[in-house]
């Protein structure tokens, strides 16, 4: 059985955390719907809160069956009372039983002991990691005075000012060049949802074509990052559009930036019955998924 409540906040995301909050839920298990805009007004006068409606589907509640009234007791007449007073009343004390004298117990025979077993010392397991080996990538080495070069000198001196030991590796593919950051420790490198790694690859984008009058594009990656989130956002699109589906209503996803809405709007676009768009103004420019017959 679907259902809905209407919570507001100073933020889109405020109202909706609020009804997550309210209703113990995850992002994933609701549909949103903006109802109102938050408006901030003049010097507070005016001001409005963000309004918006989350949809959810509840398990249907089984009546319970009534419960039968308790037989009355029926009353006992005179000669039952008396009757029921002198089964009530203790009975005398029976005489305790004589003891009766026990055979005398046999004694158990004593085991040989056990020789000491000698335990083998079992060999450490091997980690989860050399298991499941990954294959190691080589690079080639860049030229002296190549774009390539240009791309790992700027991304060596960058990221050792943010106290990373990371090492780059950049090549040429058919869209521009690909940059990769290898070493330990590239989570903060990465950031959360990427938000560190697109700021590395803007400042490479600005510095590599800094005067140039033909612009090249850099993609920089660690990690896999960029495809795996490619992989989690088809995934989490495709959720996202069943319920849709099963709720024929429209859902407002998070804000994300131009790369991620893109992953979103091609997974769904062959899609039945589904269409998607963006709105909104950046950084706070959303994918709407809307039901369609």
């Amino acid at each position: 059985m679907e259902k809905s409540i209407i919570t507001t906040g100073k933020t889109f995301d405020a109202a909706v955390q609020a009804a997550l909050e309210q209703l113990g839920m995850e992002r994933e298990q609701v549909s949103v719907q903006l109802l109102e805009t938050a408006k901030s007004g003049v010097f507070g006068i005016g001001a409005r809160p963000c309004k918006v409606q989350v949809s959810y589907v509840a398990p249907d509640e089984t009546p319970k069956a009534p419960e039968a009234p308790a037989a009355p007791t029926p009353a006992l007449s005179a000669a039952s009372r008396s009757k029921a007073k002198k089964s009530a009343a203790p009975a005398a004390p029976k005489a305790a039983p004589k003891p009766v004298a026990s055979a005398p117990k046999a004694e158990r025979p004593v085991r040989p002991e056990r020789p000491e077993r000698v335990r083998e010392e079992r060999k450490p397991r091997p980690e989860k990691a050399e298991l499941l080996e990954k294959p190691v990538k080589t690079y080639a080495v860049a030229e002296p005075g190549s774009k390539e070069a240009q791309i790992e000198a700027f991304l060596k001196g960058l990221v050792e000012h943010m106290g990373s030991d990371a090492v780059p590796h950049a090549w040429k593919t058919e869209n521009g060049y690909q940059a990769e950051l290898t070493g330990k420790n590239l989570g903060m490198l990465i950031g959360r949802r990427g938000d560190t790694l697109d700021a590395i690859q803007h400042l490479t984008n600005y510095a590599v074509n800094r005067g140039l009058d033909e612009r090249v594009r850099v993609t920089v990656d660690a990690e896999d990052y960029r495809l795996k989130r490619e992989e989690s956002l088809s995934r989490y699109a495709r959720k996202k559009a069943q319920q849709v589906l099963k709720m024929r209503r429209h859902t407002t996803l998070e804000p994300m930036n131009a790369y991620e809405r893109h992953v979103i709007h091609a997974s769904l676009q062959d899609m039945e019955n589904i269409s998607t768009h963006s709105t909104g103004v950046d950084p706070n420019r959303r994918v709407v998924i809307e039901y369609v017959r």
